[in-house]
């Protein structure tokens, strides 16, 4: 098929469709067979590469592969506790990214996308993944393009096609026969899955879906995110943990080997030593705990799209918003229709409710509203309509009432005076718009908005033409002003007080004028108030808004592209900014901040960019959204700390103590049973209950405290180590199998202890830990200290000397656990300072 040379009854004929798009036997025929092509996988076979996966690291594949050469080797039991150690954990960790993948899928569908195509005649509404070749789809602003098409129908549309040329400003379509060899920026018949519809509607068929759009053919580079601040810091820490845990392993595999200990003991050691380091457990804990977190923000209305961004949410310190429906209600209200001497006009009514009704440009709440009102449109009959959109800002409609035509245009008061050249006076006459009455309609408005009134004004003019174009909109007459309010939300001074408790800055970025938003940001009691507007902010120096936007409260009179800007300043003063919006004219804004934020009613091209969809649009919302981020970040500190901390310190002195020992101080059994018992309770961490303090702050990824805290909580807990080693050793005199359980013992209930002194900045006894944690660690220490004498002893080769080795262990671990909390205390009241 030709896309853009092909005339529209060609393409139709190629494509089996028509005027009347697809039958529904013949949709539900392509759509199977779309599914087919993509290769989408069964449930089952997704699942199961995901299992696969748990043991694809390098570490985990060479401890398989040693294990199937010591079955070999005739070493069968030891090589069985491994493999089954080893199952366990692979299966612990697939088992929690399983349910938070299913969990993510039934919240990811509450927002899915939809679209308009008409299918056997008939408007129907379909998810865009069922949107096939040969449909016929209708598109409004803010729509997502699903597809490539061609263009059947238009009125004044403009596209979005930054995703695929770069370009910035919006692109003016409309239904033509174009050459071929036409370049893709040039093709203005065609539409472009991937782009979006900044004004305008369009009827288009369906030619390419999936992979061979332009879209899919780059999908690859288009689709892939930038890491979040979390992610790269913690990317960066694995890496540093990584070299620390192979450079140690490969040193005792050596060393080992140098004293003539068995080759393969000495090998399953050390990779079992590395194991135990390295936080093989991370990747499931993240995804636990961010899971975790996306189930608690949709009990609080608040639908998490991409889980790594809630660690994000949990940084946020400042919150950019617009102000319509975010800090008032969003139904806006008719408060009066008024001619141009400031008194209630029939005449202003009737044609501000005509152009509401004809026009279909988009859905929105002013139009809404202004319908609403009980008007009678009968005699008058839409023949054209030049949509809104947010360069021109004003909306214009021709309707034909009797044998004359009338066009009538509603929009900002400078955009639709900058189209006027008369004004309509009270007695009905008509006089030339001069500069002088042009500033009194100005001082009207500011007079309005200082009421807190939203403002939009209303001109005429009669024409023999039956179309129209922009061209039209000159020489008309200003019949006045459309009056419309918005309340403020009654809880919304409560939410951004509490925003600001949390550490949270709120800044109004709005296209409201700089009165109205004055009125607004006093009201939320904003002082001192400092207020930058869009013609300010054009004649602006990059470098002079970065320092400017820091100490500005409220951005007015905004055009869509400044939103942008004035959110890669912010974030260029080290600011983790937020942005809420929900228009065609935020998407720029949501995709540039750190967190985006969009709502379930916004356009589809906003909640696509979006980082979280927001069930309901209110600060309090918010807020919530924002504690359960600092929840999951805090949750998953607690266990960098802990495997940073305990883990690390014991594995190091294990690692110490063989070079010094005749024997191993740990089987490789051993050491991964430590690992797995540990694990256990660590994936209960993602539910543990965080202290209000931190909560109260923005939190941020800091490298340096975690490797701080790993030197100073590593050597403490080396520290005890070696004093049980020397205890066991040098004063009991035990013999391998009792010396390897007495530190057997101690490392696991040590690694059990430091969870709960670490989780909390509180003295131990001050803070509840999570019902769930508790039970987990009961457990895990439970089956610990039964395991020497249950049956499956002899199998671990573990087995108590004496009373005494018990006692021993216990004392040392009650001192330790005495000693870490102090420390506790210590460091992170020091770290305050630094």
């Amino acid at each position: 098929m030709n896309l853009t040379s092909d005339s529209i009854e060609q393409l139709f004929e190629q494509l089996h469709s028509g005027a009347e798009g697809l039958s529904a036997a013949m949709a539900r025929q392509r759509i199977a067979a779309q599914k087919s092509r993509a290769n989408i996988q069964s449930r089952f076979r997704r699942e199961f590469k995901m299992f696969l996966r748990q043991f694809s690291n390098p570490l985990m594949l060479l401890l398989i592969i040693v294990v199937i050469l010591s079955v070999f080797l005739g070493e069968t039991s030891d090589a069985l506790i491994v493999f089954c150690i080893l199952l366990i954990t692979g299966l612990l960790s697939f088992l929690q990214e399983l349910h938070a993948g299913r969990a993510v899928e039934k919240l990811l569908q509450i927002i899915e996308v939809k679209h308009l195509v008409i299918r056997a005649g008939k408007q129907v509404t379909v998810a865009a993944h069922e949107v096939v070749p040969g449909d016929v789809v209708d598109l409004n602003a803010g729509d997502l393009i699903p597809a490539d098409c061609r263009i059947i129908e238009s009125n004044e549309l403009h596209v979005n096609e930054s995703t695929l040329t770069g370009e910035t400003f919006p692109v003016a379509k409309a239904a033509a026969i174009l050459p071929e060899e036409t370049p893709l920026s040039k093709k203005s018949n065609c539409l472009w899955q991937g782009t979006s519809i900044v004004s305008g509607t369009a009827r288009a068929l369906v030619i390419y879906t999936g992979g061979n759009t332009i879209f899919g053919k780059m999908a690859h580079s288009l689709t892939q995110f930038s890491p979040t601040a979390f992610e790269t810091g913690l990317k960066s820490f694995g890496y540093f943990l990584l070299r620390i845990t192979v450079l140690l392993s490969a040193f005792i595999l050596v060393t080992n080997l140098y004293f003539h200990k068995p080759f393969f003991t000495s090998l399953m050691f050390s990779l079992a030593l590395a194991i135990g380091m390295a936080p093989e457990l991370l990747p499931a804990i993240m995804t636990f705990a961010m899971s975790a977190g996306a189930r608690r923000m949709r009990e609080k209305k608040v639908i998490v799209k991409r889980l790594s961004s809630i660690f994000n949410f949990g940084e946020v310190n400042l919150l950019c918003t617009d102000k319509t429906g975010t800090i008032t209600e969003g139904s806006v209200e008719v408060f009066d229709m008024v001619n141009t001497a400031g008194r209630s006009s029939p005449e202003v009514k009737l044609f501000a409710f005509l152009n509401a009704t004809f026009q279909n440009g988009f859905t929105n709440p002013i139009d809404e509203a202004i319908k609403a009102m009980p008007q009678d449109a009968a005699g008058y009959e839409k023949t054209d309509e030049i949509p809104y959109d947010f360069i021109r800002k004003r909306l214009t409609i021709l309707v034909k009432h009797k044998a004359e035509y009338l066009l009538i245009t509603k929009g900002a008061l400078l955009n639709v005076l900058e189209v006027c050249s008369f004004y309509q006076h009270e007695n009905g006459s008509q006089h030339p718009l001069e500069e002088k009455q042009r500033r009194l309609f100005q001082e009207k408005l500011e007079t309005f908005s200082q009421e807190g009134l939203r403002v939009l004004s209303l001109a005429t003019k009669t024409t023999p033409k039956a179309d129209i174009t922009v061209a039209d909109e000159q020489h008309l007459v200003f019949r006045g002003f459309i009056l419309l309010q918005d309340r403020f939300k009654e809880n919304v001074v409560a939410s951004i007080e509490r925003l600001e408790k949390m550490g949270i800055k709120v800044k109004i970025i709005t296209g409201d004028n700089r009165y109205a938003a004055i009125h607004a940001a006093k009201t939320l009691g904003m002082r001192p108030l400092k207020l930058i507007s869009g013609p300010e902010l054009t004649s602006m120096s990059p470098e002079a808004l970065v320092v400017k936007a820091v100490r500005t409260d409220v951005f007015a009179e905004i055009e869509p592209y400044q939103k942008e800007q004035i959110v890669r300043a912010l974030k260029k003063s080290k600011f983790r900014v937020a942005y809420l919006g929900d228009g065609i004219n935020d998407v720029a804004a949501i995709h540039a901040a750190d967190t985006g934020i969009s709502t379930n009613n916004a356009v589809d091209v906003a909640k696509e960019a979006a980082d979280f969809v927001l069930l309901e649009k209110d600060l309090a919302v918010l807020a919530d959204g924002v504690h359960e981020g600092r929840k999951s970040f805090s949750n998953s500190m607690k266990y960098i700390f802990a495997t940073t901390g305990a883990t690390f310190g014991n594995m190091f002195s294990v690692a110490g103590a063989s070079l010094l020992l005749p024997f191993l101080p740990m089987l490789p059994k051993q050491i991964l049973l430590t690992n797995l018992i540990t694990d256990f309770p660590y994936l209960a961490v993602a539910y543990d209950r965080v202290d209000q303090e931190q909560l109260s702050k923005p939190l941020k990824w800091n490298i340096s405290l975690i490797q701080r805290f790993m030197l100073i909580f590593g050597l403490h807990s080396s520290f005890f180590d070696f004093a049980t080693f020397f205890a066991l050793h040098n004063y009991f005199k035990l013999p391998e199998n009792a010396f390897q359980t007495g530190w057997f013992l101690e490392s696991v209930i040590t690694e059990l202890i430091i969870v709960f002194i670490i989780r909390t900045r509180k003295p131990i006894f001050q803070s509840r830990p999570g019902k769930l944690l508790s039970i987990a660690a009961i457990l895990a220490l439970a089956f610990t200290v039964l395991l020497p004498v249950s049956p499956l002893g002899p199998l671990l080769s573990l087995s108590i000397a004496h009373v005494y080795e018990a006692l021993a262990i216990t004392g040392m671990v009650l001192l330790y656990a005495i000693t870490a909390e102090l420390l506790k205390r210590w460091f992170f009241r020091a770290s305050r300072f630094k």
